[in-house]
């Protein structure tokens, strides 16, 4: 089996660029949003106010692309299989490595993902559609506004997966157990009320089939940070690209409460 250290070293020479859902089995993986030490303050706040969609798990030392906390061996410019760059609330361009970007003046930040707690979904027989489809997990923009700090404001982002509502409700009891990486769903049920109108247009990843008799679940998601930057148009940010994750060496569980 592949260690984590092995997949984020194809990652690093550019042999694996696809989502990592379904990755690393058992290990902790994370949304990421580097931007200038002059917004680090106004965004850890803006994270400590909206702590469903950006629970922090580690923050580096400004400059630094290394995770001494969570994966002291890797390197934040390389070790995802693919970024976005963002200038003044534009995306510019998609790149698989960030070097020629890093200034000495950065700060990362490594927010939780709800790929996280999708084992121990499977594990309690709730079925992931779009693991199943091979897709990306479909994610949209709400009408819920995050809370706002400093130059940061937005829209909260939501992650869905459609299920029976028998596993919808197991779903809520397992997650609640992962506060650190989003927690329970943040709504269950009419889109409309968060103001989704279309689900097969999802913002973010790929729609997948909602079968008959299912329901959406919806969690918060690490991506909302991108949205906030849309809205807030910082002068320069570097994100993960959606469903293209940091994967650390912390294992699943250590996030579990009991």
């Amino acid at each position: 089996m592949e260690t984590v250290e092995q997949l984020r070293g194809k990652i690093r020479t550019g042999d694996w660029t696809q989502p990592t859902t379904g990755q690393a089995s058992g290990y902790t993986q994370a949304n990421l949003v580097i931007l200038p030490k002059k917004y680090a303050y106004d965004f850890l706040l803006f994270c400590i106010r909206n702590p469903k969609t950006c629970p922090l798990i580690e923050v580096t030392d400004t400059g630094s692309p290394v995770p001494k906390k969570s994966a002291p061996t890797a390197d934040l410019r390389t070790d995802l299989p693919k970024y976005r760059i963002y200038r003044n609330g534009e995306l510019i361009e998609e790149v698989t490595d960030v070097t020629e970007y890093w200034q000495d003046d950065l700060v990362s930040f490594l927010i939780g993902c709800s790929f996280t707690f999708e084992k121990p979904l499977l594990e309690n027989g709730i079925p992931i559609r779009y693991i199943e489809e091979g897709r990306n997990v479909s994610m949209y923009k709400t009408n819920i506004p995050c809370e706002s700090a400093g130059v940061f404001q937005g829209p909260m982002v939501v992650s869905m997966r459609p299920m029976k509502p028998k596993d919808a409700i197991r779903a809520v009891q397992i997650t609640s157990r992962f506060p650190s990486v989003h927690g329970a769903p943040v709504h269950i049920g009419d889109p409309a009320q968060i103001g989704i109108t279309d689900m097969n247009k999802p913002d973010f990843g790929d729609p997948v089939t909602i079968e008959d008799g299912e329901v959406p679940v919806f969690w918060g998601c690490g991506v909302t940070p991108q949205a906030t930057v849309m809205a807030s148009k910082p002068e320069f940010v570097i994100t993960h690209a959606p469903g293209h994750m940091f994967i650390t060496d912390i294992k699943e569980e250590e996030h579990a409460v009991i």
